[in-house]
């Protein structure tokens, strides 16, 4: 493990142990890991336009609003190859929250939630991408080769 030391005024000091409090990490090591991660996915992202990733798109939709169900089932049959898996509940007589799971080129799933977000009727789209690295195919022994998706640390 790598140590270094940084300066910051005051008050961003006494702000960032507040975010840390809320959030509940232990310490402000744990909390500087975690906001570095996050911008070198980013930097990672904007750097190489097919590098891939695992990402969670959630958003809130009015099941009222006119076949807007049937429109964002129908984003996800055209996507199918980005979409793993999607899970639906009901917060109320209105409205309904989906998370849907994605795997593939970052370009590509900020598309599909794009594509999603500007359905109409469709409020608070929030996408959460990782991104990841691929180890080699392998096999275990039973003859099914498969490769292991890895977040990039």
């Amino acid at each position: 493990m790598e140590r270094f030391t940084i300066s910051i005024d005051d008050e961003l000091a006494h702000e960032f142990d507040r975010l840390i409090e809320s959030r509940g990490y232990s310490n402000r090591s744990e909390a500087v890991r975690d906001v570095l991660r996050a911008h070198l996915d980013r930097l990672r992202e904007d750097m190489d336009a097919d590098a891939h990733c695992v990402a969670n798109l959630s958003y809130v939709y009015n099941h009222h609003e006119r076949e807007l169900a049937e429109r964002l089932v129908g984003v996800q049959h055209a996507h199918h190859d980005l979409v793993i898996s999607t899970m639906h509940a009901h917060l109320d007589h209105d409205y309904c929250i989906e998370t849907v799971i994605l795997r593939g080129q970052a370009k590509r799933v900020r598309r599909f939630a794009d594509l999603v977000a500007a359905e109409r009727g469709v409020r608070h789209g929030s996408l959460n991408i990782v991104m990841v690295s691929f180890t080699p195919a392998h096999s275990h022994g039973d003859g099914h080769e498969h490769v292991h998706v890895r977040p990039q640390l």
